[in-house]
């Protein structure tokens, strides 16, 4: 099992999935766009680093830049994520999780009818 990211390792690991396989440099520039304010170079690559020896990226060093790619998937760390949530903030209802959500957020017309044929399908389960 992986270890959890933290929420740098979070913002690094939505760049790779948004673009499969990066260098230090690529994820580095994103990040900057991403907040809008200057992330240093050396700190992603320390980072980045870090996420190679807990495995939660691999690193291709065939070429003279090294490319790197997340090794595990969006849909593990939100399910985990989601999981550590609905057990510690909403004592496992799963449901106290969406009323919350839905009620901080105004939803569109479009987000509530796919929520609503999700429910239906579960229903149908």
């Amino acid at each position: 099992m992986k270890p959890k990211p933290t929420a740098s390792e979070l913002e690094i690991l939505q760049v790779l999935w948004k673009n499969t396989q990066c260098t230090v440099r690529e994820v580095n520039e994103e990040l900057t766009q991403m907040r809008d304010s200057e992330v240093g170079y050396t700190t992603t690559l320390k980072l980045m680093q870090i996420m190679h020896e807990k495995g939660l990226v691999e690193r291709d060093v065939s070429n003279r830049t090294h490319k790197y790619k997340a090794t595990i998937s969006h849909e593990n760390i939100s399910q985990g994520i989601l999981q550590t949530l609905i057990d510690t903030v909403f004592n496992g209802s799963a449901a106290q999780l969406v009323m919350q959500a839905l009620s901080d957020k105004k939803s569109s017309k479009e987000e509530i009818r796919k929520i609503k044929e999700y429910l239906d399908q579960l229903e149908k389960k």
